[in-house]
């Protein structure tokens, strides 16, 4: 029988490299390939072919996809940044593969922050109240000003003189202090949900440094989680973002409909999301039952290196000698 093949997009980022290391660890007789707007990454170690694509807003990006798809055969393809998973699922009659996505319309929700806001609050789900900057009214003592669109850090202001003045391309919340903590949560195909981890954690450039187990709001969440589903067009592994104040109030204010960049973390603590998308999307199985640990974890850096070699143009799958170290 001809080896299934997958494609992880975003090798790049560190959302991908943990799903390449996670479907790795599983000794599955896998074929894998990569995708991302740069030839050489840090995900090409990990990958038996890699292809460089336009960025997923780009018109030439889904006839791009479509013929990796096609020229490697390729099975399921595993978004791993949000855009992807937009034009990706809002494109899947277009790609001869399955693609482990929501629904177009809510991931196109999930993406804008402001509109994140709108879709909570119609639902009476919780969300951290959000202004457009022409529309704040000054009620609050501190606020954050963010891009609606975006990952990480970037563009965040705290208490900007003249909030009102920035364009509609921004939105306004209050300031909330507490603890950040971060739940993923596994969507079935059935629309149920599969189970949830969540983990307070602390932040480095946007991006998770170290994390922790935690528990103590677990019933709180899945409560929200379940109206979230409950809406429809949610599938696969997810991750709400939340503060949690000195009352012990839950605030999100960012869904990522998505693999999140704690996915390696979480792997080793029995809550395997990768695996339970292969299970489902690839090998037509159930899920295997969620069962999880306490832990803490903190990140570090490594390198892959490429002795002897010149030119990394040709360093773009796992037949290059390398090490890591």
């Amino acid at each position: 029988m001809e080896k299934k093949t997958v494609l992880v997009t975003g090798t790049g980022g560190n959302v991908g490299q943990g799903v390449l290391r996670n479907i790795l660890s599983l000794g599955l007789d896998l074929r894998i390939v990569g995708t991302d707007v740069s030839a050489f990454t840090a995900g090409n170690h990990l990958c038996d072919a890699t292809h460089v694509v336009p960025y997923s807003y780009d018109a030439a990006y889904i006839p791009a996809m479509a013929k990796i798809i096609d020229d490697e055969k390729v099975d399921l393809v595993i978004p791993t940044t949000d855009y992807e998973i937009y034009y990706l699922s809002r494109h899947q009659s277009q790609l001869n593969a399955v693609v482990a996505a929501s629904d177009a319309d809510i991931s196109q929700k999930y993406l804008d922050k402001y509109l994140t806001f709108l879709h909570h609050q119609s639902l009476g789900i919780p969300f951290a109240q959000s202004w457009l900057p022409k529309d704040y009214n000054g009620s609050q003592q501190n606020i954050i000003l963010k891009p609606r669109e975006g990952r990480g850090s970037r563009g965040i202001l705290i208490n900007p003189a003249n909030p009102t003045q920035f364009g509609d391309d921004c939105m306004i919340q209050p300031l909330h202090q507490g603890r950040e903590i971060t739940t993923a949560f596994y969507v079935r195909k059935d629309g149920s949900l599969h189970g949830l981890l969540t983990m307070e954690r602390e932040l480095s450039n946007g991006a998770t440094s170290k994390s922790k187990v935690i528990r103590e709001f677990d019933g709180a969440l899945e409560k929200i989680i379940q109206k979230m589903i409950a809406h429809g067009g949610l599938k696969g592994s997810l991750n709400l973002q939340s503060i949690v104040d000195s009352e012990n109030n839950i605030i999100p204010f960012e869904v990522n409909c998505r693999i999140s960049g704690t996915n390696s973390i979480r792997h080793n603590l029995g809550f395997q999301d990768v695996k339970y998308t292969l299970q489902e999307y690839l090998l037509g199985q159930q899920p295997d039952a969620v069962h999880t640990i306490d832990g803490i974890a903190i990140r570090l850096l490594y390198d892959v290196i490429y002795p002897n070699a010149t030119d990394e143009t040709q360093l773009n799958n796992n037949q290059h000698g390398h090490l890591v170290y």
